[in-house]
Order: structure tokens, then C-alpha cells, then sequence
């Protein structure tokens, strides 16, 4: 009789044992952890991050910390921390939240366009991805790999086509630029250096023509025209004399890319740079910025005019008004002139 009371007594603390086994199972385990009304949150956790950085993003997220700091230990999570961009949902348990910073890392949309300069573009690809700008501008100039890829601190800005890329968010500085490396191979297609070889063009001459498309117009459906101007004069050997490039040339010798400037002035042609196309013949040494597919698709698809000037139309914004002769380009231009002044633009 005895023997079955301790036998009794040992199975009753067993099943209080398994119960609290079972519950602790459940709370650290099991039961949604959850305290945000989105459907999904997201956590960033750096490169060699440790715990409590971890921990410091989760907290606001959960109910109940402690429970989850218990399972992470349990699962050698606090030791084996991964770097990325992981989803948290709502409802999850700790398990699941568990599983999913450890090996759920999602890819981010990663887009970009029409930088003026590459530390533009560093700049903004810091604000979406991991490294900061200054260890992507390392990379992206890095003297060696500019070599190897026959790229120029002039000419590196053409190697980033604008547009809308899958990247991990920590993805390292390389990393990103030998991906985008690889995206403008792509870019140069088969048929697309079969229209820049027809027209006698490098890539880095179509690129920084098509840059001074991108400038000179904001309509895509007149970037076609614009281009077509731009050929005909390096045809016929004439300057291309393009203002962007002056107000660009003004910005670099300058150092100041952050003036705005509405009106090209007669003293600006005179500014000694080889991005002045008034002052020096030729294409530029490099685009003036980052032209967007339209543009560069605009440069290699012209349009077949005789146009050799064109000047802001003044009764149809954001239009031009295209000239074959100089003293039809002249009258366009008094009628641009009047109007710019009578608006009060000086600068």
C-alpha cells in the first residue's frame, strides 16, 4: 500500500512536470508572440550583428520577450546569427519568428535613375541596401577594376542602367557592382551594339550623347527628335553647343552640384572644360548623367530629320521647337528669350 502511494506520488509529479513541459512548450514555442497590427514586419539585421541588436528590433514586435529569448537559446539562435532583410508576421510563434530571421532572407527592389554624378549614385544605393556610400564609391571607382572593365571615373556612371533590380539588403559593395556589371552586359544586347556600331558610336559616345538627351528633354516622345539633332551635327562635324553640357562644366569647376541653374549666360560658354560643347568640338569625355533606357533607346532609334537646331518652345512647355536653318533657330530663340526674361529668370 505504501509502495503504491510513492508510485502515485511519482506519477502525479510527473504529470505536473509534463504539464508545465507542455505549457512551457506552448508559451516559448507554439502560442503567436506577435504585438503588431500589419500583416508583416520586417527586421534588418546587420553584418556580424550580435543578439541584443537582434533583440532590440524584436522587442516592440513581441508580446513576450523573455519567452523568446528562452526558445533563441534553446535553438543556439543567439550564436548563429544571419545578416539580411527577414519577415516577421502576424500571429507568428517564436518558433516560426525563429525560423524565419534564420533563414527566410528576402530580396529588396532596389531602383535608381538619372544620378548626376557617381557619388549621387552611391548615395542613393546606401539608402536602400546596407553598405554605406562611402564603401560603395570604394568599389564602384576601385582603380583596378576600372582597368580590368576598361572604365573611366568619367565613364564608370554608364555601367548603372536605370531601372528596378533584386538585390539582398546585405549585399556587400562588390557584390553590387559586379551584379550591375553583369546587368549592363545584358544591357548591350546583340541588337543594341548593332545600332551603335551602325552609327560609327563607342557605348560610352552613345551613353553620354543619350545623357544630354535626358537633359535637354523630359519627354520621351520627343527624345527620338532631340537625338536625331545631336547626330546630324556630329555628321556634319558641327559643335554640338548643347547647354546642359555648359551647366554641367559650370557645376564640376565648381564643385557645387547642388546650384540650380535655369539659364545658360554668354559668359558660361566661356568656361574652359571639355564637357563646354560650345567651347570644345566633339562628344564630351563622359556623360553629364545618368540617362534612362529612353534616352539611350532614343540615341541608337533616331529620328531621321534634317533639324539641326531646336530651342524651348514657349507656347507648349516641356516641347521645342526644331530648326533646319540658323535664321529660322534665331527666331525661335528671340521668342524663347523674350519669354525667359519677362518671367524673370536671370540665373
Amino acid at each position: 500500500m505504501y509502495i503504491k502511494k510513492i508510485l502515485l506520488a511519482i506519477a502525479l509529479i510527473g504529470l505536473v512536470i509534463a504539464g508545465y513541459f507542455a505549457y512551457f512548450v506552448y508559451n516559448a514555442m507554439l502560442k503567436p508572440n506577435t504585438a503588431f497590427n500589419n500583416e508583416t514586419a520586417y527586421i534588418y539585421v546587420p553584418t556580424n550583428a550580435t543578439y541584443a541588436e537582434v533583440r532590440e528590433q524584436l522587442e516592440p514586435l513581441l508580446k513576450d520577450i523573455d519567452s523568446f529569448d528562452a526558445l533563441a537559446v534553446q535553438k543556439k539562435y543567439t550564436t548563429n546569427i544571419k545578416a539580411g532583410r527577414f519577415p516577421v508576421k502576424k500571429g507568428m510563434s517564436n518558433n516560426d519568428i525563429i525560423n524565419s530571421i534564420r533563414s527566410n532572407n528576402l530580396p529588396i527592389k532596389l531602383s535608381f535613375n538619372n544620378q548626376e554624378r557617381i557619388e549621387d549614385l552611391a548615395g542613393r544605393i546606401a539608402q536602400q541596401i546596407e553598405p554605406d556610400s562611402l564603401s560603395l564609391l570604394k568599389a564602384m571607382t576601385d582603380s583596378t577594376f576600372l582597368k580590368e572593365k576598361n572604365f573611366t571615373k568619367q565613364t564608370v556612371i554608364n555601367m548603372y542602367v536605370p531601372n528596378t533590380y533584386e538585390f539582398f539588403w546585405n549585399t556587400s559593395p562588390e557584390l553590387f557592382r559586379d551584379k550591375m556589371l553583369g546587368e549592363y552586359y545584358r544591357f548591350w544586347n546583340d541588337s543594341r551594339q548593332a545600332k551603335r556600331k551602325a552609327l560609327k558610336l563607342s557605348v560610352n559616345e552613345v551613353m553620354t550623347i543619350a545623357s544630354i538627351v535626358q537633359k535637354e528633354t523630359a519627354k520621351i516622345d520627343e527624345r527620338p527628335r532631340v537625338a536625331g539633332v545631336y547626330l546630324n551635327r556630329i555628321r556634319k562635324g558641327w559643335p554640338l553647343e548643347a547647354d546642359p553640357t555648359v551647366i554641367y562644366a559650370k557645376k564640376l569647376k565648381e564643385n557645387n552640384f547642388d546650384q540650380v541653374i535655369k539659364r545658360v549666360l554668354y559668359k558660361d560658354l566661356e568656361i574652359d572644360s571639355k564637357y563646354n560643347t560650345y567651347k570644345y568640338p566633339g562628344i564630351p569625355p563622359g556623360p553629364i548623367t545618368m540617362p534612362d533606357v529612353s534616352a539611350i533607346d532614343a540615341v541608337l532609334n533616331p529620328e531621321k530629320h534634317n533639324y539641326m537646331f531646336f530651342v524651348a518652345d514657349v507656347k507648349n512647355f516641356g516641347y521645342h521647337k526644331f530648326a533646319k536653318t540658323l535664321a529660322q533657330h534665331n527666331a525661335n530663340k528671340r521668342l524663347y528669350t523674350q519669354w525667359i526674361s519677362s518671367q524673370g529668370i536671370n540665373r
